[in-house]
């Protein structure tokens, strides 16, 4: 048995997804040093809501990767094993390269917040959208990408997530026009996401720069566990190139699925989902089922994956 942490990106989130935790003292502490960190009560918005505020890219990045980095020491402190690989899902990614040593959390939080920032003020509000593209080969997408772009507008495959799962981004108008061609071509749905920015495209090139220079700022050690990035699917150990691949991350595409293909090539045979939700155990599932999934999400969910995996 080898084994792989995974750890979840924006999406997840909702209010209330930190209570089953309340009495757990070590991630609690965990959360305190994500509100001293920023200076506010990040905790108290997880916890209280409101959902619409929650739900806003600054507020979603830092928490998700918090609430992440929680669970994720919950699961240290109970004696659960080391993961032999760890990769996140977009901004996932930077859960895991704490869980890795690499970041320090305080940094961590600060830095996404920088970036969440940074990504919804490259492209005004209602002018950029994402869509899922269900049905569709990836090759199919990308031609329905490039059929529905033009001089001025521009949208492009960004998250490949499962086979024939495939979320595009760029200007609204190219957006809606690549659904209407990817319907024609045969997709079983195209779904407009609710999303306030085209996360991953060519347009949040501008929040790279800044990215680069808040990056350039802070600590980076070469990972204790070695992880598999979204934007090569390659495991840099130098940090100057981790510091670069996480520049590239924020405007070009998640491999997902190549991601966890190269995980099953390296001897990979259980994946644990470490965060909110179960979006990643649930594509895990559809990329490979030969591959187990877990997921720890509460204190019941890490029990059962201790009991399943050992520490």
């Amino acid at each position: 048995m080898k084994v792989a942490f995974l750890f979840p990106g924006q999406g997840s989130q909702s209010v209330g997804m930190m209570d089953a935790w309340a009495e757990h003292a070590g991630v609690q502490a965990v959360l305190q040093q994500g509100n001293h960190a920023l200076g506010e009560d990040l905790t108290g918005l997880i916890a209280h809501g409101p959902a619409d505020a929650l739900n806003l890219t600054t507020n979603t990045q830092p928490a998700m990767l918090l609430c992440s980095v929680a669970m994720y020491r919950a699961w240290q402190q109970a004696g659960g094993l080391t993961p032999a690989l760890v990769a996140g899902h977009s901004l996932g990614e930077y859960s895991a390269l704490v869980a890795a040593d690499t970041l320090d959390l305080a940094d961590a939080v600060r830095t996404v917040r920088v970036r969440a920032q940074a990504m919804q003020s490259a492209v005004p509000v209602g002018q950029g959208g994402m869509a899922a593209i269900l049905g569709l080969d990836d090759e199919a997408v990308r031609q329905v990408c490039a059929q529905a772009s033009g001089d001025q507008m521009i949208v492009e495959a960004v998250n490949y997530n499962a086979p024939a799962q495939v979320v595009i981004a760029g200007h609204v108008a190219a957006v809606e026009k690549a659904c209407e061609l990817a319907k024609a071509a045969g997709a079983k749905r195209a779904l407009s996401l609710p999303v306030s920015a085209p996360f991953h495209s060519r347009l949040l090139q501008p929040a790279a720069q800044v990215l680069q220079d808040t990056l350039a700022a802070i600590e980076i050690h070469t990972p204790n566990i070695p992880l598999i990035n979204n934007v090569d699917v390659a495991m840099p150990a130098d940090p100057v190139a981790i510091r670069d691949a996480l520049v590239r991350q924020a405007w070009h595409p998640v491999r997902w699925v190549e991601t966890i293909q190269s995980m099953k090539q390296q001897g990979i045979t259980h994946l644990v989902e470490c965060g909110p939700g179960k979006v990643l155990s649930g594509l895990v599932k559809r990329i490979d089922r030969d591959l187990v999934a877990y997921n720890i999400t509460d204190p019941a969910s890490l029990q059962q994956t201790l009991d399943a995996l050992g520490a």
